[in-house]
């Protein structure tokens, strides 16, 4: 028996108060703003971090406005939908000519991914992303598809260009980011599955099973990926029946 809406609604908002909490974006206990501007914490590399705290003190209908490189929590965006909350990006501050800014990639891992998590973020640095880390935090029993969901989330969002995701094998948390409409994961073990999945799939979500893959192995698969260009073309048409099989289930 399929359970009602409100139900699914309750427990994945469940699960993302839970996984806010253990990140440390204190959404129970943030501090409601005033609609003119967005007061999140600030994030790494001068981000901010949109909860569903600043979202608490504000008219059903009314509006938020956020700067243009703001990361708006899961939960943030579910309860702006739920109360029609327009969500307005202004406009950055110009760049200082200080060099392309770095390009943003969610990372997240449950407790057997931890451990590779940590070592492949100042890897990211190198190649000249931004990791954004969303936990978790520590090596204590975790559930994969937590993080595995927020990761999926801000690509889908379009708050980062890519996510990475770890687990001890890579396949559960694969099936969870391709439930996320918009999300195309790749669950890749070699440096060829990883050009493969970028090049003939347009890929934007990694997974990586850290029983797996060791620590270099992981750097290699990593910067394939995020190095292959799309290939377009034929795959194109390829990619897009996978979206339009997408959106007739999600209708």
């Amino acid at each position: 028996m399929t359970p009602p809406e409100a139900e699914v609604r309750a427990l994945v908002r469940d699960i993302l108060t839970r996984l806010e909490k253990q990140s440390g974006s204190g959404d129970a206990a943030a501090t409601p703003t005033a609609p003119a501007a967005a007061t999140g914490a600030p994030g790494r590399g001068g981000r901010r971090l949109v909860t569903a705290g600043d979202l608490a003190g504000l008219a059903p209908g009314s509006s938020l406005d956020l700067s243009a490189n703001a990361i708006i929590t899961p939960l943030a965006l579910d309860l702006a939908r739920e109360r029609r909350i327009a969500l307005r990006t202004t406009s950055a501050a110009p760049a200082q000519p200080t060099g392309p800014a770095p390009r943003a990639v969610a990372i997240g891992a449950d407790h057997g991914g931890y451990a590779l998590k940590e070592q492949l973020k100042p890897y990211l640095l190198e190649l000249g992303y931004e990791p954004v880390d969303v936990g978790a935090h520590s090596k204590e029993s975790v559930d994969y598809p937590d993080f595995a969901f927020s990761v999926a989330s801000l690509v889908a969002q379009g708050r980062c260009a890519a996510g990475i995701v770890i687990d001890g094998a890579g396949i559960g948390s694969c099936m969870v980011a391709n439930k996320v409409p918009g999300v195309r994961a790749s669950m890749c073990y070699d440096v060829s599955s990883a050009g493969n999945a970028r090049e003939h799939n347009h890929a934007n979500v990694l997974t990586l099973g850290a029983g797996l893959v060791g620590a270099s192995l992981a750097r290699q698969i990593v910067k394939t990926w995020l190095e292959t260009p799309w290939g377009g073309d034929r795959h194109a048409r390829r990619v897009e029946k996978i979206t339009a099989i997408e959106r007739r289930f999600s209708k």
